[in-house]
């Protein structure tokens, strides 16, 4: 899935935010709930695919996307993958909302094919 949107140094440009593999590791046992696990800066679903499927939770179904690699304003410019861009580590730094709402529209997708009810 890809999204366009600016990100914070970016001044404006839009760029297209391709998104990694989403990894699914499926329920052993009755499928009673999904939890969508998303992973931190830098690293990618595969790696928390592989933790989560040793945990003693049978009917979990656990969805492990991984976010876009893009440059990161406060790396300055590296790229990584990221859910969003950050200037700064601070509780009143601007928030990058359209990489926000990116993000979000990514799990809403991922969700959307879900079943409504396990009952």
């Amino acid at each position: 899935m890809s999204f366009t949107g600016p990100s914070i140094g970016s001044g404006g440009r839009r760029e297209a935010l391709e998104f990694g593999r989403t990894h699914v590791v499926r329920p052993k046992g009755r499928h009673q709930a999904t939890v969508v696990w998303l992973h931190g800066l830098g690293d990618n679903g595969s790696s928390w695919s592989q933790l989560l499927e040793t945990l003693p939770l049978p009917n979990i179904k656990w969805i492990c996307p991984t976010a876009p690699t893009r440059p990161i304003t406060l790396f300055g410019g590296f790229p990584t993958t990221t859910w969003f861009d950050m200037g700064e580590l601070s509780e009143d730094a601007p928030d990058d909302v359209e990489g926000l709402e990116a993000a979000a529209g990514h799990v809403a997708n991922l969700l959307s094919i879900e079943p409504a009810d396990r009952r």
